[in-house]
């Protein structure tokens, strides 16, 4: 036992390997031992002595390719949404810490030179350097090509000016994946992608911003920021394509851990009806109970299905999954959010009491409908890619 229920059986599933169903049940054993004494009343500190624990068990050498010290030739999808499932279930301040250093060394995986994967990525896996992605603007939003942040090409560097906003990690983090508009054409096909040193001259923490579940998020401003043009990734323009291949490697990863919510939200919810009394019988007896636990039941199964499709076909087809991974995240997301807020029900009037663990996943699970993409613009990719296979008909 972990202290929680677990349904294992997904592991099962064809679109696992051996290999797969070896790190769940490694990993289960770890969070238990690892996890529960990390004090959250500071974050920032919670973040540091999360991110030391993940490296010294291993974890964060999924995140990176095996010539850096990874584990794998190439990032394994399975396995990353597998970790983050099981880090969200124990502590989702450990999932947070585990996603971001994925995203915020991803692009570098992508399109980094040599130079840089072998300056950041090692430093990722062992927990040297904490990570972040910074590509949300106050006005931009979901509408990354309307970005205003701007650098500018001089001589053997770019000018970085402009701000970015809610962004993971800010303030703690040890370098940054800006995306900014460097002007090659309009919208989105004149914005780059940078490294950028967080100690770099020009680089401030204009605002801390609390959240309902206590993550470290920032507004950070650039000005006159002098970058490197080495440590431009990819070439000059390409930056809204190297954020959009980014996101469709851990978009799936961000279903896995609302699942990882889900789960561990149903299990509290089986366990309350079976340890509560309601007119003279367990709660578990009232039908409506068992419609509300049925129904949470097949949203966490769909829910499995979608995230771990679209990472087998990312892992195995070696392709592009947009449709695939936009499906994963909405229907995780959402349903998570339905399965919570049952849970919340059967739990009545302890159910929004602080330190209670379905009022914390209730606060966790609403940020996830909304960030790397909300859910009415994953309709919208959805749509778009079937409207594009029509076309090609």
């Amino acid at each position: 036992m972990t202290g929680h229920l677990t349904d294992q059986t997904h592991l099962e599933w064809p679109f696992f390997e051996d290999h797969h169903r070896s790190l769940a049940s490694d990993l289960d054993a770890w969070c238990a031992k690892n996890l529960a004494d990390i004090d959250h009343s500071d974050v920032d500190y919670a973040c540091k002595k999360t991110l030391s624990r993940l490296a010294e068990g291993g974890w964060l050498r999924y995140v990176v390719p095996k010539s850096f010290g990874g584990v794998f030739d190439d990032i394994d999808v399975r396995s990353l949404c597998l970790i983050r499932e099981t880090l969200a279930r124990h502590d989702g301040l450990a999932d947070f810490v585990f996603a971001m250093q994925g995203l915020g060394s991803g692009t570098i995986t992508l399109f980094g030179s040599e130079t840089n994967k072998n300056t950041y990525l090692p430093a990722v896996a062992n927990g040297e350097k904490t990570a972040a992605f910074a590509l949300t603007e106050l006005d931009s939003g979901s509408d990354v090509a309307n970005m205003t942040t701007r650098a500018e090409k001089n001589g053997e560097h770019y000018i970085l000016n402009g701000a970015k906003t809610l962004i993971s990690n800010g303030g703690i983090a040890d370098y940054y994946v800006v995306f900014a508009r460097t002007g090659e054409a309009p919208g989105a096909k004149g914005i780059s992608a940078f490294i950028l040193d967080a100690d770099t001259r020009g680089l401030e923490i204009t605002e801390r911003i609390e959240v309902i579940a206590p993550h470290p998020l920032a507004t950070i401003t650039f000005n006159n920021c002098k970058i490197p043009a080495d440590k431009l990734l990819g070439n000059a323009g390409s930056g809204f394509k190297a954020a959009m291949a980014t996101l469709d490697i851990f978009r799936s990863t961000v279903g896995a851990a609302a699942l990882g919510f889900a789960r561990r939200a149903l299990s509290e919810a089986v366990r309350r009806t079976n340890e509560r009394e309601l007119f003279g019988a367990p709660l578990h007896d009232l039908q409506l109970v068992q419609g509300m636990l049925a129904d949470s039941a097949l949203d966490v199964d769909s829910s499995a299905l979608l995230i771990y499709r679209a990472a087998w076909t990312r892992d195995t087809q070696g392709r592009r999954v947009t449709r695939e991974a936009a499906m994963a995240k909405m229907h995780a997301t959402e349903c998570a959010q339905s399965v919570i807020d049952k849970a919340v029900q059967i739990f009545g009037g302890m159910g929004v009491v602080k330190g209670v663990k379905v009022e914390e996943l209730y606060r966790e699970i609403r940020a996830l409908r909304i960030y790397e993409g909300a859910t009415e613009v994953q309709k919208v990719v959805i749509a778009k890619q079937l409207l594009n296979e029509f076309r090609e008909e």
